[in-house]
């Protein structure tokens, strides 16, 4: 494992969006365009009535992943980024946004589908844990959470393959794994509660 090192903070995400509005290049990047098609070909079933989307940025996949749930509460640390969500999903009155820092903030209610896109690896281990604990309480039985992760280095508190593996040991018994899956520079898994 990583050396333990904290939680990166809401003000980390605010620097890098106000330096760039889009810095990882969602919109237009055909990795990130491959790899949104991947996250929704994995979700277990063809519809679901509410998702929670954590780390939604600026709302790009969760466009897409409005086609296929009724309700969507996407959630970024960050302010900048929702703005241009907001926006770009203007027309979909399912979608909701949300400024929540997890795992210190998270949304009420009951979710059959949880994404965790690139987010736990911003995480201390402790804050794993917490978030494992908030996605637990949230989850129906045959709830799904998808997670993708970079698998490459990072200068993040945890790599991608620390950040899954430690949040699949949190949820325990829970939730098991239905599948994991790699591609050349991330990893996905779907996790399902019984």
């Amino acid at each position: 494992m990583s050396e333990l090192r904290a939680t990166l903070k809401p003000e980390y995400f605010d620097s890098i969006y106000t330096a760039d509005p889009d810095p990882w290049n969602f919109a237009d990047s055909p990795y990130e365009q491959g790899k949104y098609a991947l996250t929704l070909n994995a979700m277990p079933k063809p519809r679901y009535r509410s998702a929670l989307e954590v780390g939604c940025s600026i709302g790009v996949l969760t466009r897409s992943l409005a086609s296929r749930c009724d309700a969507v509460v996407a959630i970024d640390a960050a302010r900048t980024p929702l703005v241009e969500a907001r926006r770009r999903c203007a027309d979909l009155p399912g979608v909701r946004f949300e400024q929540m820092f997890v795992p210190e903030q998270w949304p009420d209610g009951v979710f059959e589908l949880i994404l965790l896109s690139e987010v736990v690896y911003y995480l201390s281990h402790a804050d794993v844990g917490r978030l494992a604990a908030r996605v637990t309480r949230s989850l129906p039985a045959g709830g799904s959470v998808l997670l993708v992760h970079w698998t490459g280095p990072t200068d993040y508190p945890l790599s991608g393959d620390e950040a899954v593996a430690l949040f699949i040991e949190r949820v325990g018994s829970t939730c098991v794994v239905e599948r994991s899956d790699r591609y050349p520079r991330f990893r996905l898994d779907v996790l399902s509660r019984g």
